[in-house]
């Protein structure tokens, strides 16, 4: 899988501009093997607004399906499947049900829990609460099967569904806003956190739920939408919220 930072410095830099110049525009389940059902709850966005984040104009479509990068992306996921050990399916399938910036405490520790970081808490539930306002318009814009959609002998090991919205992969849009959000929080810790971002979206891989090029519109995408974050000032100010709390709990300067 490329890396966090396999993306170009160009693309980053393009997708994380378009979304800060739209974003100052004025406004115009479950155990292993169970299907999640095709339903689509409403979400109210907090901190971006889907026109202003027009992400079908710079995120690029899919490989087709007869093409040589898609074949290439399916035997990835069969090598992985193929080599995963019971470890690492244990470890996607923790990813797979949690999608809060508290996957992070790998890396910041034990103190780093929503028991004892409220304010962080409910931050972390309206930053990873916009990723579908992201990420939705593009799943239904694409309407691109799951890998087990299309190739029988692919086993998913995590939750799976009947929809066909694999591009993007929300999870990882999801992970990534809250690194970069946590970044922001406790930038002493960014090259661990950003590893950490990468390891949570291979997971997608390891379920066997994504493809490479799912994860890497969903990099993508939490660029632009980052970007478009940024620039809200309500963002601003339950970040800087969220930062003291966390910072008094780690025991580091403010």
């Amino acid at each position: 899988m490329k890396s966090f930072a396999g993306v170009s410095e160009a693309t980053a830099l393009l997708c994380l501009a378009c979304a800060v110049a739209c974003a100052q525009m004025p406004a115009q389940t479950a155990k292993t093997g169970s299907v999640a059902k095709p339903s689509k709850p409403h979400h109210e966005p907090s901190y971006i607004h889907p026109d202003r984040l027009p992400l079908s104009t710079i995120i690029p479509g899919p490989p087709s399906n007869d093409s040589d990068a898609a074949k290439a992306e399916f035997d990835e996921i069969h090598r992985i499947q193929d080599t995963r050990t019971p470890e690492q399916v244990k470890a996607a399938q923790a990813d797979d049900g949690e999608e809060d910036i508290f996957v992070y405490r790998t890396v910041l520790g034990a103190h780093f829990n929503a028991q004892s970081l409220p304010l962080t808490a409910a931050f972390s539930a309206r930053v990873h609460g916009d990723e579908p306002i992201a990420s939705n318009p593009l799943k239904d814009l694409y309407m691109r099967p799951r890998p087990y959609q299309v190739d029988a002998t692919i086993h998913p090991v995590c939750k799976v569904t009947t929809q066909h919205n694999a591009y993007p992969s929300g999870h990882a849009v999801s992970g990534y806003l809250l690194a970069f959000t946590l970044v922001q929080m406790v930038p002493e810790q960014k090259t661990e956190i950003l590893k950490r971002a990468d390891d949570y979206a291979h997971n997608r891989l390891v379920c066997g739920v994504h493809t490479a090029s799912d994860l890497e519109a969903s990099r993508r995408v939490a660029y632009a939408a980052f970007g478009s974050m940024l620039a809200n000032q309500r963002f601003q100010q339950d970040l800087k919220a969220a930062r003291a709390e966390t910072r008094r709990a780690l025991g580091l300067n403010p």
